[in-house]
This record gives C-alpha cells, sequence and structure tokens, in this order.
C-alpha cells in the first residue's frame, strides 16, 4: 500500500455530499405526434394512396386485358407445339423399335408378333400408355418425369 502512495494512486470514493436520490418513480414519455396530427397524417396518405389508385386502375387493367389477351392468342401455338413434339416422339420411337427389332423375324413394328396391340377403329389415333412413351427414354428422366411435380 505505500507503493500506491508514492505513485498517486487514490481511492474512487463518492462525491462530498453524497450521491444524489435515486429515481424509481415512473417517467412520462415525451408525445412525438399528438391525435390530431396522427389523424391528419393518416388521412393525407390515404388521400394521396387512394387518388394514385383512382389515376392507375384503368391503365393496370387495360395491361391486364393486354396480358390476357396475349396468352389466348399464345394457347393454340403452344398445344400445336406441343402436340407436334409427341407426335415426333412417337415417330423416334417407332424408328428406334424398327432398329432394335430388324433381326426378329416375323416382327411387324407397332404390333407384337403380328398380333395387333389396339384393337381400335380403323382412323382413330390411340395415345400410348407413358411408360409405352417412354419406352426408349433413360431409367432416371422416366421417374423424374413422373415424380416431378413431387421434387419441386
Amino acid at each position: 500500500m505505500a507503493t500506491a502512495a508514492k505513485h498517486g494512486f487514490t481511492q474512487d470514493m463518492p462525491p462530498k455530499g453524497g450521491y444524489g436520490p435515486i429515481q424509481w418513480e415512473r417517467l412520462k414519455l415525451k408525445t412525438v405526434f399528438n391525435w390530431k396530427l396522427t389523424v391528419a397524417l393518416w388521412a393525407g396518405a390515404s388521400v394521396i394512396g387512394f387518388t394514385g389508385y383512382f389515376f392507375n386502375y384503368k391503365q393496370i387493367k387495360r395491361e391486364e386485358l393486354e396480358m390476357r389477351s396475349a396468352r389466348n392468342c399464345l394457347l393454340p401455338i403452344l398445344m400445336a407445339e406441343r402436340d407436334r413434339a409427341f407426335l415426333k416422339q412417337l415417330r423416334i420411337n417407332r424408328d428406334e423399335e424398327r432398329e432394335l427389332m430388324k433381326n426378329v423375324p416375323e416382327w411387324d413394328v407397332g404390333t407384337y408378333f403380328r398380333e395387333p396391340i389396339y384393337i381400335t377403329m380403323p382412323d382413330k389415333f390411340h395415345s400410348p400408355d407413358y411408360f409405352e412413351f417412354m419406352a426408349h427414354a433413360d431409367y432416371i428422366d422416366t421417374c423424374y418425369r413422373v415424380f416431378r411435380r413431387h421434387l419441386m
């Protein structure tokens, strides 16, 4: 302790006269906005918002109508492209079957040992089963397409 006095060390003591009283009562918060200003700000924001909505409503509806018309115009084209891709895949499947079974005697493409697979009317199109349609595809691709909605 004698060395502390040599270096000028002083004990931390309370101020003369002691500390002030401890504030323990609730302090009332200072109000930033009174109720009149709050209502005025709300009314002003509502008027500005409704005005902007009123002037933009017709333009928004016009753009929605244009987009709806564009979708309706493109839908037949997209359906035709889907049908075209489907028929191209059927043609690829048929060519693949012809190439695969070329060395098998008595094999006609589209039949099972000269027995027709489907008994249908002559000019009717029979849509193939999904796994028949994907017969020459990779197994992983087939499973992905079957369970795609569960994976997304």
